[in-house]
């Protein structure tokens, strides 16, 4: 039978009461709110957001990092029935501007921020404020009173059809598009997500990555709703850690450059060497293997995945010798982020998995994959001619990743279709595959392979913290040794005919990483491109910017 995650949260509210839905650190305190003391704040603010007399379908968008109140306000707004917006707490002023103007909101939730100074000019003055209690700015109507009014919003049941939210990509190419997800696209996912990964009961959940990316409001918020959860949050980046052990989350999510600094961590205290020893003694190695899983908070895990990017196959196989499994998982705003992620019993290390589940999954004739079930997005809000080129006449969504499918179903992601660049020899070279190899190297940290205008491609690198630390000998002697073990692996106009260390970091500040961590490919060229040929002439193979 078809529900929605506002009807779970009911179901939980009337048969769990008493239970652990929201655990917030504040001050290094756990605060819990169980499923009825959740539910009086979310029907106080829902109450109070009706009595704004806004129009029927109205957007309302929440602006804050990962806590308890992201959560209620998002149940509130649905109880209102209204549709939710969320937008990544890292945006500058301009991208905030951009999304409440292009969703047309009419509320914002404001919280944990915190650059709040420089965003707020992007704020429309017609757009009314709700600040969060503990965190939130204090502008505005204010959560804390509002919640003392006395009158709650009865339960709403909202049409599976209808929309609930818009979530608007985080941009790795040109504008970012509102993705329009309906309640019964999050209930097929809620559904089943909880059968796919075995959450058979009510377990810990640990939100960190930002909840208006799919995959966290997907594996943590639907799932948590759907089997009745608990939803743990870190307080802070310095304490994340100490978070994570207190948690113990049965499934933890990452991007590969999280498992990549975990790894740093305990190799900063552990040596290679010293840690390759210790696994090595039959009577050390089991007590080994569970102090670092403790250590890393993931004792309990059943579910490590990671997602956004592909991780490194050495990566995957160091963190097997702990007794760490990481399952690679695939999907997209546009499919719910539920696709592929099924490895079976045995992991089949570069791949994400086979299909779950009711996912339909083919190539085109140009190898693009083609995915379809009942929790597609239903298009781009306010863009119907992107919509229509999405999906086929069939109603396939075009991903835009290329892959190939094995004999067992097992799929290996190849690239993005956008992402190809053509050599001056004429040949096209997909930069995924190649970029992969490299991320092997622990002294890199991100990698763009470019080669528009220049006869073979080069690599533009971002140092590691570990990579910073060395020398430049030893870098120019590092990347040198993985180029050299690399490129042979290459076809010959694949091969790298330069790498050049980059002067200046790409982060989200400076636009030149996603909120998620991937590489704004279209922004790092629009910089750099002057200078492929430059570089390309030059004698040396290592180039320092």
């Amino acid at each position: 039978m078809n529900s929605s995650p506002l009807d779970k949260f009911y179901h939980w509210e009337t048969t769990t009461p008493d239970s652990p839905f929201l655990m917030q650190p504040i001050e290094s305190k756990w605060h819990e709110y169980s499923f009825a003391n959740a539910g009086k704040e979310i029907r106080a603010i829902a109450y109070a957001l009706r009595q704004l007399n806004l129009p029927e379908g109205s957007t309302i968008a929440i602006l804050s990092k990962n806590c308890a109140h992201w959560i209620m306000a998002d149940l509130a707004i649905w109880m209102a029935g209204y549709i939710s917006v969320p937008i990544y707490p890292s945006l500058s002023a301009p991208a905030v501007r951009y999304v409440l103007e292009h969703c047309d909101a009419k509320v914002l939730f404001i919280g944990k921020l915190d650059d709040y100074k420089n965003q707020r000019s992007g704020i429309p003055e017609d757009v009314k404020k709700i600040s969060f209690p503990f965190y939130g700015p204090g502008e505005g109507l204010l959560w804390e009173d509002l919640i003392k009014n006395s009158n709650n919003q009865k339960s709403i049941y909202r049409k599976l059809e209808s929309m609930a939210t818009i979530i608007y990509s985080s941009g790795t190419t040109g504008t970012p598009k509102g993705v329009m997800l309906t309640f019964d696209a999050l209930d097929f996912f809620g559904r089943s997500a909880v059968v796919s990964f075995g959450i058979d009961k009510p377990y810990n959940f640990f939100s960190y990555l930002p909840l208006a990316h799919i995959a966290e409001r997907a594996y943590i918020e639907m799932v948590a709703l759907y089997s009745g959860s608990c939803i743990a949050f870190a307080e802070s980046l310095e304490t994340f850690a100490k978070n994570l052990a207190e948690v113990k989350p049965v499934v933890f999510g990452g991007v590969p450059r999280i498992y990549a600094k975990f790894k740093e961590g305990i190799l900063s205290k552990l040596p290679q060497k010293k840690l390759d020893l210790l696994l090595s003694i039959p009577i050390i190695r089991s007590v080994t293997k569970k102090f670092l899983q403790k250590k890393l908070g993931l004792s309990h895990a059943k579910i490590i995945a990671c997602g956004a990017a592909p991780i490194p196959i050495s990566l995957l196989e160091w963190y097997k010798k702990l007794g760490i499994k990481i399952q690679e998982l695939y999907g997209m705003t546009e499919n719910c982020g539920y696709s592929h992620g099924d490895h079976g019993q045995y992991f089949r290390f570069g791949t994400v998995g086979r299909a779950w589940k009711d996912v339909e999954c083919k190539l085109s004739d140009e190898g693009e994959i083609l995915l379809k079930h009942p929790g597609l997005s239903t298009g781009y809000y306010k863009d119907p001619e992107t919509t229509k080129s999405t999906f086929t006449s069939e109603g396939f969504l075009r991903t835009g990743d290329k892959g190939r499918i094995d004999s067992e179903g097992f799929l290996t992601l190849t690239g993005r279709l956008k992402d190809q660049f053509k050599t001056d020899k004429g040949k096209f070279i997909a930069p995924a595959a190649i970029e992969m190899k490299l991320l092997s190297n622990t002294d890199i940290e991100q990698v763009c392979v470019v080669g528009s205008g220049v006869p073979q491609p080069i690599v533009l690198i971002n140092l590691s913290i570990v990579g910073k630390a060395k020398s430049a000998s030893a870098i120019s002697q590092s990347i040198a040794a993985t180029l050299a073990q690399v490129n042979p692996t290459l076809e010959s106009f694949e091969r790298l005919a330069k790498a050049i260390i980059m002067k200046r970091d790409w982060t989200i500040d400076n636009g030149l990483i996603t909120p998620t961590l991937k590489v704004k490919r279209n922004e790092v060229e629009k910089i750099h491109l002057p200078m492929y040929p430059v570089w390309y002439e030059q004698d040396d193979f290592i180039i320092w910017e």
